[in-house]
């Protein structure tokens, strides 16, 4: 995969009329990017489902976007825990309340522990596998049906550096971004005479919790904030970009020439 030839994903302003009736659904949105991406969709006209697993969090952000734009829906669930039944209970609702989906943002995800493979917890790393790439796997598997119901939906996983090229500590997290890696190209090549696309975002170093949970000695004023690097994200979830599939953009690289 490999990003556009040119920069104007990195400065992507909606138009006003590109995410009318467009249908989303963004995970891990009570924070971070996630939180940022999904508030900037219901500001252009989206109609979002904010997906997190804390529902006081969920509540609290309901409440602040609701005045912004479409109503939003909530989809509480706990990707750690969830068995099929509370998937298909959600792809259900999905179906019941919308019909279709336009859009879908895989954004929730764990760190796990920075330690060397030796000295890895065996359970942390099986649960930091299972929400940062079973989870997107199996949401993505039940959603498919109503991704296809759409006449343009695209499908966005949030990965990282570490997800191309694993490093030392990095441990689980990188292991599961590359496997989320291997995924969208996966399904970039099943899906490819389908009206479904498939892209991947690596925002980079971004002042988010995680971030300062994996470099807790580094100043996170100097880093960019969630919303800076939300415009790939809404360029790809919007119409904006039909017809691009298969790409991997990193947001903090410059384009090469």
């Amino acid at each position: 995969m490999t990003a556009a030839a040119n920069d104007d994903w990195r400065r992507y302003r909606p138009a006003p009329a590109d995410f009318d009736g467009r249908v989303i659904m963004v995970t891990g949105a009570t924070s971070g990017i996630g939180r940022a991406v999904a508030s900037a969709l219901v500001q252009n006209g989206a109609t979002v489902i904010l997906h997190g697993r804390s529902e006081k969090a969920l509540e609290a952000l309901y409440q602040e976007l609701k005045p912004l734009g479409p109503e939003p829906s909530v989809a509480q669930l706990d990707l750690e825990r969830a068995q099929g039944p509370q998937y298909q209970q959600l792809t259900n609702e999905i179906e019941s309340r919308y019909g279709r989906l336009d859009g879908l943002l895989h954004n929730a995800a764990i760190l796990g522990d920075k330690s060397p493979i030796e000295h890895y917890d065996i359970g942390l790393w099986q649960r930091v596998l299972l929400v940062d790439l079973t989870a997107p796997f199996v949401l993505t598997r039940c959603l498919l049906p109503l991704l296809r119901s759409s006449t343009d939906a695209s499908l966005v996983f949030t990965s990282s550096g570490v997800g191309v090229r694993g490093r030392a500590f990095w441990g689980a997290y990188a292991v599961a971004k590359a496997g989320l890696e291997n995924l969208a190209q996966t399904l970039t090549d099943e899906l490819e005479n389908t009206p479904i696309r498939v892209n991947v975002v690596n925002p980079g170093g971004t002042r988010t919790k995680m971030r300062t949970r994996a470099y807790p000695a580094e100043s996170p004023a100097s880093l960019p904030t969630p919303e800076s690097v939300a415009p790939p994200f809404l360029y790809l979830l919007g119409g904006a970009s039909r017809g691009v599939r298969g790409r991997r953009f990193d947001v903090r690289e410059p384009t090469p020439a």
